[in-house]
């Protein structure tokens, strides 16, 4: 059953438009966690779905933010039904993470020495020729150029 499906309230004006999107999306996500991990890492498994996570969350934004093309309450009823990511999307608004893969590419926490993860540094900044992957979303350089 579809996220948004578990609530009792109806969805609001607009939501006919982007239903078909989401429900590929989620129908993408679903495979992905069916998806045979066989001859993979650990963390290669998961990165399929936060692909997937990331690409629902940025349609929702690029539809309120960039296009204007849906409305206030249809864009706070899909944060409400967590068919797009709210901390994610904050992060997108601030200057320097407008291109953020995930949240936990940013979280020093997590970390052996206290950074944020190697797909934040600029490719400008690496030494040539070095290749960058994240370990946990698969992110091949957020950081810019």
């Amino acid at each position: 059953m579809p996220k948004w499906g578990k609530s009792k309230k109806q969805p609001p004006e607009g939501w006919e438009l982007i239903e078909p999107t989401i429900e590929e999306l989620d129908m993408k996500l679903r495979e992905a966690e069916q998806e045979s991990h066989d001859g993979k890492r650990r963390c290669e498994s998961l990165w399929p779905i936060y692909r997937i996570h990331h690409q629902k969350s940025r349609y929702i934004y690029d539809l309120y933010y960039k296009r204007k093309a849906i409305s206030q309450e249809l864009y706070d009823y899909c944060l409400k039904e967590n068919i797009a990511d709210r901390n994610l999307i904050a992060k997108w608004k601030k200057n320097g993470y407008e291109n953020l893969c995930c949240l936990a590419c940013v979280q020093t926490r997590d970390t052996q020495h206290g950074t944020t993860c190697i797909c934040r540094v600029p490719r400008s900044q690496l030494p040539e020729g070095h290749v960058v992957e994240c370990v946990t979303c698969g992110c091949r350089g957020c950081g810019g150029n």
